[in-house]
């Protein structure tokens, strides 16, 4: 459960209190279900994990519309996560927004942008 939330503004971080929390933990977990090809939706605080059954996973900010990619058709991907006892901070990669039933990623860093059909949009959408 999350505490009270603590934003450090800076390059892509934002740093949550939460003693119980351990980020790293649920970000593997839910690569390992990405590898099985495994569709998973948490809701992590005011953060969402979700897997798919084609082996991509996400880990998302609805409320900043921040995003960085977890999996790729099953093999996991880089992440910086900074974690303490009582907070984290995430190295976003990028933004996203939901247009009906597409998942629409921009790429901070290059700008690139990818539209993605059959992520659980819906369910996305009702967190923002």
């Amino acid at each position: 459960m999350l505490g009270r939330k603590r934003i450090r503004r800076g390059p892509g971080k934002r740093w949550v209190d939460g003693k119980s929390l351990r980020l790293a933990e649920e970000v593997r977990y839910i690569q390992h279900r990405a590898s099985e090809h495994d569709g998973r939706f948490i809701t992590l605080g005011a953060l969402v994990l979700f897997s798919t059954d084609t082996g991509d996973a996400w880990l998302l900010d609805p409320a900043d519309r921040l995003a960085v990619r977890l999996a790729r058709d099953g093999d996991p991907g880089p992440i910086h996560i900074e974690e303490t006892e009582t907070s984290f901070a995430i190295g976003w990669k990028g933004h996203y927004d939901i247009e009906g039933p597409a998942f629409v990623y921009t790429d901070d860093e290059s700008g690139r942008v990818v539209t993605i059909l059959g992520y659980p949009t819906h369910r996305i959408a009702q967190l923002g």
